[in-house]
């Protein structure tokens, strides 16, 4: 016989379907998703009857505050992403009214704490030829050779940090202050000396693992082309 010539089954009988939801009391549990289309029975609470309109309205309340809350964190978010945006493009504009390269390397090193809300802003260099590892000037630091790639992991151009270890390198006398900070690695051009600008806050979660790094990379970016362009470097 053919497929076309079986017979359809018979319709279910709400005897099957009372029998079957008996043999199986936890379907609904399993299949909450039919709920929303089921029409309940009348609020009752007699020994025996399950309250279906009360089990109902209560999984939608629970489901309203979840999405209220989800909702209130996005926005939370969203006003915090808006914030920052806007520091950052704050700080690149100070970058561009720059009056020299010392004023330029005063805005990222000692202003940049003020617009960007933190306790204190570092640039890095690693020593060359004409540079050895020393305090080039407030918060700024020549460090030796391979030392930004120990700080970051070699391959990696960001690192955020909830609780900073080993941050007297970095953050001088204001590494006591430092509770999360954030590690950005500069390329400033292919025959320029590593670079690293450490972003440190006496909030502990200020940033943290899994935070969003676009802003910080755009930050990096920026300062990468001021400086090339007050040094006359080539891009590549």
């Amino acid at each position: 016989m053919s497929a076309t010539d079986e017979q359809p089954l018979p319709p279910l009988s709400e005897a099957d379907v009372k029998e079957y939801l008996r043999r199986h009391p936890g379907f609904l549990a399993e299949h909450a998703d039919l709920l929303p289309i089921l029409t309940p029975p009348s609020l009752r609470r007699a020994d025996g009857v399950v309250d279906m309109q009360r089990y109902m309205v209560q999984r939608l309340q629970r489901r309203l505050n979840q999405l209220s809350t989800s909702q209130d964190e996005l926005i939370a978010a969203g006003r915090s992403n808006l914030s920052i945006q806007s520091q950052v493009h704050e700080a690149v504009l100070a970058m561009l009214d720059a009056r020299g390269f010392e004023h330029l390397i005063h805005i990222i090193t000692q202003d940049f704490s003020t617009i960007l809300h933190v306790d204190v802003v570092v640039l890095l260099i690693e020593e060359s030829e004409l540079a050895r590892p020393h305090a080039a000037g407030s918060n700024l630091y020549v460090v030796r050779k391979g030392a930004i790639d120990r700080l970051l992991g070699r391959g990696r151009d960001t690192l955020l940090r909830e609780r900073s270890e080993k941050t007297d390198l970095l953050y001088g006398p204001a590494a006591s202050l430092v509770r999360s900070d954030a590690l950005v690695r500069l390329r400033i051009a292919a025959e320029a000396p590593a670079g690293l600008i450490a972003i440190g806050s006496r909030q502990q979660a200020k940033f943290h693992p899994g935070q969003g790094t676009e802003l910080l990379q755009f930050l990096a970016r920026a300062v990468e082309r001021c400086i090339r362009a007050w040094l006359d470097l080539p891009r590549d």
